[in-house]
């Protein structure tokens, strides 16, 4: 019997990349605080894992042409990357608000150290079943 060690972790490693993937999109939200007229950016995790595969997402819908609907969007654009609604966007139209993405960011930090510690998990175990000790 042969062993998918991509079904055996599951989403675990979808959900590392995606939330690696969001702790980018927060930094440079992050970084560009003071830049004027800067939108701040989020993924939709949930719609993301969905896409991904996880169990009770929609499946992905056939393409056969960029011009179809649900296309990737020209200029390599991630799908899931959503403009953030400002509470109090400033007066040069930078919608960063500093508070929020530090606070996005330690959420998903502790997001990202518990996937890593259930993978981290899986793994040994494997390792365990293998090597019998």
């Amino acid at each position: 019997m042969a062993l998918s060690l991509d079904a055996y972790l599951g989403l675990d490693a979808t959900a590392l990349k995606l939330e690696s993937r969001r702790m980018e999109v927060i930094a440079d939200n992050l970084a560009n605080v003071d830049t004027p007229n800067y939108k701040a950016q989020d993924i939709d995790f949930r719609a993301a894992l969905a896409a991904a595969g996880a169990p009770g997402g929609s499946l992905a819908l056939a393409t056969t042409d960029a011009r179809d609907i649900g296309a990737t969007p020209q200029g390599g654009a991630d799908p899931q990357l959503k403009y953030r609604v400002p509470l109090a966007p400033a007066l040069d139209g930078n919608t960063v608000d500093a508070q929020l993405e530090q606070a996005a960011f330690a959420d998903n930090t502790v997001r990202y150290q518990a996937t890593l510690t259930f993978l981290t998990t899986r793994l040994r175990d494997l390792v365990t079943a293998i090597t019998g000790s």
